[in-house]
């Protein structure tokens, strides 16, 4: 069992920036590949950023090329987002999610993922 637990977020201006943390229990942080989702109200829930069990490897989406960054620390059980040049748009509930599949590809599909934080709320303002 994986226990994820987001933290970060808030209010902040367009332009301004945020870091995501999220916290994984047990021993096993480091099999699996982790990704970052948002969902913003009456929308479906959709893909941001996912990377390998190691590091190496990282895919974005479209929307927050150059702005965003995920990273991971697997000796704290930790991956991150550092979300920079805010924009409303950006408005969302954003969820870290452990994908323990064996597919070779890092997965944007959230059925993919099988393990789910609470999520935290980022509200950016114009």
């Amino acid at each position: 069992q994986v226990q994820l637990v987001e933290s970060g977020g808030g209010l902040v201006q367009a332009g301004g920036s945020l870091r995501l943390s999220c916290a994984s229990s047990g021993r096993a942080f480091g099999r699996f590949r982790m990704g970052w989702f948002r969902q913003a109200p009456g929308k479906e829930r959709e893909f941001v950023a996912a990377i390998s069990r190691i590091g190496g490897t990282t895919t974005y989406a479209d929307s927050v090329k150059g702005r965003f960054t995920v990273s991971r620390d697997n000796d704290e059980n930790r991956v991150y987002l550092q979300m920079n040049n805010l924009k409303p748009v950006d408005t969302a509930v954003y969820y870290c999610a452990a994908d323990p599949t064996l597919t070779p590809a890092l997965s944007t599909s959230a059925t993919t993922y099988g393990y789910w934080g609470q999520g935290t709320q980022v509200t950016v303002s114009s």
